[in-house]
């Protein structure tokens, strides 16, 4: 079996304040505070990623860097075009058969695309019937090789409940 450990990114910088391309517009300080204290949730969750991958944009890769620092993956992080909002969120499982079998994979992404993924994982076909707040995220019990409709719901957490639980681990406060 495999894990799949899908976060959606953190609290970023509203678009109507930001002048440059959407792509690249960053974490806010809050948010990548509210990540941090997440990533401390699912380290109390025991969650040990083999892989970290993240979409392309800026703000992805800045909450992959913090959950990976937190949880100290081994491996770098990885971006790959399978997380962008606007990726067929089957592609993703293919991706994920080329990954070593027994994988622990955190996967950071976008709404609507992320809760696509999902029901992909879980019923086999997309659907927005699954939507991620910021920050939070859900663990997936994969077979091998990973199929879609063939993916079973270990945990849904929102961000509020995995900040908690990192708060009591890490003792940051907002």
């Amino acid at each position: 079996m495999m894990d799949c450990l899908l976060l959606r990114h953190g609290i970023a910088v509203e678009r109507d304040e930001w002048e440059g391309p959407d792509a690249d517009r960053p974490l806010t300080e809050r948010g990548a505070k509210r990540v941090a204290q997440v990533a401390g949730g699912l380290k109390r969750l025991d969650v040990q990623p083999t892989h970290v991958l993240s979409s392309p944009l800026i703000r992805a890769i800045e909450t992959a860097k913090i959950a990976h620092s937190s949880l100290r993956v081994r491996s770098a992080v990885q971006i790959v075009d399978e997380l962008l909002p606007h990726a067929p969120p089957d592609r993703l499982l293919s991706f994920l058969r080329d990954l070593p079998p027994e994988s622990c994979v955190l996967c950071v992404g976008h709404e609507p695309h992320l809760g696509m993924v999902v029901s992909v994982m879980l019923a086999g076909k997309p659907s927005a019937a699954f939507p991620f707040k910021k920050a939070g995220a859900c663990l997936i019990e994969l077979s091998i090789p990973p199929k879609p409709g063939r993916g079973v719901l270990r945990w849904w957490l929102t961000p509020d409940q995995l900040r908690a639980m990192g708060k009591r681990k890490t003792g940051v406060e907002d």
